[in-house]
């Protein structure tokens, strides 16, 4: 182990070749830690992370039935209608008749809606943004390239 240090401020050290199970270690507490920041970027409205996460899902999916929502969330479909329910009242989701089965309903999101998540991507952008306009030209390289190795891992 060298007393070499990754980056400005970092008190990780730095070895040529990490052992799999400390790196594991080292990419997930700072994967938790620079979610747990940008989730600090949400909107003004009072949505929480886990609100959040269903407006996201409405945004790439467009409309979901509830069980599908509580499906992707991994939560019970009691905690998504409840979930459901703040989100409707908000007004940054309605519910429409699902088209082929009478028995379902179909949630998506309003206007208002799309406009918080775009909203809070645009604040949370902005954040990292000036985080990375502080690094050096070299720094912002190895993140470009390591951001390409955490798609393909997270694609597995």
């Amino acid at each position: 182990m060298t007393s070499d240090y990754v980056g400005r401020g970092s008190s990780v050290p730095s070895r040529v070749s990490r052992q799999a199970p400390q790196l594991a270690v080292e990419v997930r507490l700072a994967s938790v830690h620079l979610q747990r920041r940008l989730r600090a970027e949400l909107p003004p409205e009072h949505v929480t992370s886990g609100q959040f996460s269903v407006l996201t899902l409405l945004d790439r999916k467009e409309s979901c039935t509830p069980r599908e929502i509580a499906d992707h969330e991994m939560v019970q479909p009691p905690s998504m209608t409840r979930t459901i329910g703040l989100l409707e009242q908000a007004g940054l989701v309605e519910r429409s008749e699902h088209p082929t089965d009478g028995r379902q309903v179909l949630i998506s999101l309003t206007d208002q809606g799309r406009e918080t998540v775009a909203e809070t991507r645009r604040r949370r952008d902005a954040w990292l943004a000036r985080q990375l306009k502080d690094l050096e030209p070299a720094e912002r390289e190895t993140l470009a390239s390591a951001t390409e190795i955490l798609r393909r891992l997270a694609a597995q």
